[in-house]
């Protein structure tokens, strides 16, 4: 019997345009992290913040397990979330948030000002709002390929193996 391999993607394929690029800073390092910067990586992008308690924990785990599924292709896969909740997301709920997800030295979490972050929503057609007591946003997860191409859209119902197949396509890519 011989395995196959995948080789269409299963998520929504987007036209293949240039992904917009933004520089944030890393909530958990400090660090400034700038989208252009991580060309010759794909590229995992999706949108967070700290204080939610339904889809953004699960799409951490869903990430999370899908890393562990690529194994130690991972290594060439850019993890970063973008927060859409600049005063709740500090560094330190941006680091706690992290290591509840067992996704430290894989998850960058980009925080930024609010006219920053609204910059970044509104290129990637991240719907959000504010209310007293929460936030409410776009479940969106672009994939974006090594020439910084945005490929793929998924969205926070997909499961850890096809974001794997997702993932491991556009790796062996070149």
């Amino acid at each position: 019997m011989v395995a196959c391999t995948p080789t269409k993607l299963v998520g929504e394929v987007l036209p293949g345009a240039i992904a917009p690029d933004f520089t944030l800073t890393d909530g958990p390092t400090g660090q400034v992290v700038s989208l252009s910067a991580l060309r010759g990586n794909v590229v995992l992008l999706t949108f967070l913040y700290t204080s939610c308690l339904d889809v953004c924990p699960l799409t951490a785990e869903v990430i999370r397990s899908a890393r562990d599924r690529v194994g130690t292709s991972a290594r060439d896969v850019a993890f970063i979330a973008v927060s859409v909740d600049p005063v709740g997301d500090t560094p330190a709920t941006t680091r706690r948030f992290v290591a509840e997800h067992g996704l430290e030295s894989t998850l960058r979490y980009l925080i930024g000002s609010q006219a920053a972050l609204a910059r970044v929503w509104q290129e990637y057609g991240i719907a959000q709002a504010v209310s007293t007591k929460d936030v409410l946003h776009s479940d969106a997860i672009y994939l974006i390929d090594r020439t910084e191409h945005g490929r793929v859209l998924l969205h926070s119902d997909v499961t850890p193996e096809t974001l794997a197949t997702d993932l491991g396509i556009l790796l062996r890519e070149r």
